[in-house]
């Protein structure tokens, strides 16, 4: 058996194009445009950065809504399982992996993920991946294509066993990643690759205002979808598989939201009562605006602010679906001046910027996309988002700290040095939150809900009050 890398040095560069194609060639079976599409949305988030839903967006406007699921299944897996892919190609090529053009790395990881989800035979996937490369403009890397993938199902057991031996590859984890979460979470790291490389389960929020859990639960019986109550949480619904949004009973008409189960533990730190006066800063896509004026309809008035006006639509949106009122304003929160009435706010949520890496199961992009020079800089804004909003809060009132991340750097010590270096804040400790379902690990002022945990995100809680 012939065990030698294969060689890349005959396999001329290719320049892919800056987006997806328009329209895919009319030759193209229909299961190879899939790929091909997937493969362009895949190479433009490592090219350009941005995310795996906006390349979607802009492969699927002109495509068979017929294709759509398959495109997004294989651009999400390939995307989850790009380091592992990276680490096999390292040892499958003769050169370095980032040697590759980038749309024949983006084929090459479309394919792998089908093999490694096993529900097309493997002779199909080699072939399919070679006419993929034909129809696109990495034609020139077909004879590549199809050494690279041969040799992998030669050799498969025994490259999966070398890479499966590193944590990181195993869980295909970028090394930065893998060693952060070593350092926050000593005895849980390894746990935590394994949860961010898990598919997410779907979870619904039910608007309490328009059905109770126990009759959306019938409701669902009824449709066919087999789901169930979280009890610790109020109004919590796990779906069994996950469904289009247009398939749950009462959507439209706001009966029911999507939202992760660690999301919907912002009601108990918040401690809403009617009368209140309540700021939502950095609002967008206003999932959280939504709990809070379904949870406590006697609110006086709840402002929803974010500083980009596209995301502002969004919340306008998620609003308008469930007949929900709230002032929605386009701004920059920290700049308070600019929009601010002067009247103190009881309640202030802060679902502030983070490097989102307790929701990068959802989001698998954010292991290309993030890096830990960026995730340095974000205490900085944190911390200033605090300062700047503090002011608004009234005395006695109570402000909640939010992230969807797990770093300490992002979490405890961001609110340990705001504490530190504010006389009028004091920590309100999670005890008091009533109704917290005992998700989390405790640290001196919040609660860290860790990625995978009761099937939950990873979320971060702290709770501070004005005296």
């Amino acid at each position: 058996m012939n065990t030698a890398p294969v060689n890349t040095s005959t396999v001329p560069a290719i320049a892919p194009p800056s987006a997806p194609p328009a329209t895919v060639p009319a030759a193209v079976p229909a299961a190879a445009s899939a790929r091909s599409l997937a493969a362009y949305a895949v190479a433009r988030v490592i090219r350009e950065g941005v995310t795996l839903d906006s390349a979607l967006k802009d492969a699927l406007a002109a495509t068979p809504i017929t294709l759509a699921p398959s495109v997004k299944s294989l651009s999400y897996g390939a995307v989850r399982g790009y380091y592992r892919h990276e680490a096999l190609l390292g040892k499958l090529l003769s050169q370095p992996v980032k040697a590759l053009d980038v749309l024949v790395r983006a084929l090459l990881s479309v394919a792998l993920y089908e093999l490694e989800d096993s529900r097309t035979p493997e002779y199909a996937v080699v072939d399919a991946a070679v006419k993929t490369a034909k129809a696109t403009d990495a034609a020139r890397a077909g004879g590549l294509i199809n050494a690279v993938l041969r040799r992998y199902l030669r050799e498969a057991k025994l490259l999966n066993t070398e890479v499966g031996r590193n944590p990181a590859t195993r869980h295909a984890s970028p090394v930065w990643l893998a060693d952060r979460l070593r350092a926050d979470w000593p005895v849980r790291w390894t746990q935590l690759l394994a949860a961010g490389d898990a598919q997410a389960p779907m979870w619904l929020r039910v608007n309490g205002q328009h059905i109770s859990t126990e009759e959306y639960l019938l409701k669902l019986e009824a449709a066919g979808i087999v789901a169930q109550a979280e009890a610790r949480v109020p109004y919590a619904v796990l779906l069994k598989t996950p469904v289009d949004v247009q398939d749950l009973p009462g959507f439209a008409e706001g009966w029911v939201s999507v939202q992760d189960l660690g999301a919907q533990c912002v009601a108990f730190p918040l401690a809403l009562s009617p009368g209140l006066r309540v700021l939502d800063a950095c609002a967008a896509p206003g999932g959280k605006s939504a709990l809070m004026l379904e949870r406590e309809p006697g609110l006086a008035k709840l402002v929803a602010v974010d500083i980009d006006p596209n995301r502002i639509v969004r919340v306008r949106e998620n609003l308008a679906r469930g007949n929900l009122i709230a002032d929605l304003i386009t701004a920059d929160v920290s700049q308070t001046s600019k929009w601010w009435d002067g009247v103190p706010f009881d309640r202030i949520l802060l679902d502030a910027p983070c490097s989102a890496l307790g929701v990068i199961r959802r989001h698998p992009d954010i292991r290309l996309r993030k890096s830990p020079a960026e995730i340095d800089k974000l205490p900085l804004v944190q911390a200033r988002l605090l300062t700047s909003i503090w002011p608004l809060l009234a005395t006695g009132g109570r402000l909640v700290y939010v992230t969807c991340t797990l770093t300490r750097s992002e979490n405890r010590d961001v609110i340990g040095a705001f504490l530190r270096g504010t006389p009028n804040a004091k920590s309100v400790p999670v005890e008091s939150w009533i109704g917290w379902p005992g998700l989390g690990e405790a640290d001196e002022y919040g609660r860290q809900i860790l990625t995978g945990e009761a099937g939950a995100d990873g979320f971060y809680y702290a709770a501070l009050t004005k005296i």
